[in-house]
């Protein structure tokens, strides 16, 4: 996951993008999806862009996700907040507010894998935005 951080945020600084940044909520009361959600509502920056992975959510190869990334900074768009669930999933309620619902298909991922997985995505997309031969598509 560092690895992949460290990436993004070294490639995509030149494009406008990040800095990337990881906050992890826990729910200590066990109020499950409904404080799990608020507690990632109070983690999210201020006007962020919401964006959730679920499995129901939309899939996209990585140049679309790059695309999608480029023109949300051409936009304009401040910052974009990531929502991984538990092993739940994320209430209904904020999936709905979200602006985009992402899926990495239709196998269920374990919470931490997702985190690694949508870190290496952003750098992917960033060194395609950049020009690198990292993707091979």
């Amino acid at each position: 996951m560092d690895d992949y951080v460290t990436r993004f945020n070294r490639t995509g600084r030149a494009l406008g993008l990040g800095p990337l940044m990881e906050h992890e909520v826990e729910d200590k009361r066990g109020a499950g999806m409904a404080g799990e959600a608020a507690l990632l509502r109070r983690a999210c920056p201020d006007g962020a862009l919401c964006v959730v992975l679920d499995e129901r959510g939309a899939v996209m190869d990585s140049p679309g996700f790059a695309a999608r990334l480029a023109g949300w900074r051409d936009q304009g768009v401040g910052p974009v907040a990531f929502f991984i669930g538990g092993a739940d999933g994320l209430a209904e309620d904020l999936r709905g507010e979200a602006t985009l619902a992402l899926s990495f298909g239709a196998m269920v991922w374990p919470h931490a894998l997702v985190r690694v997985m949508l870190a290496e995505q952003l750098y992917r997309a960033a060194s395609i935005l950049a020009g690198s031969p990292y993707h091979r598509a």
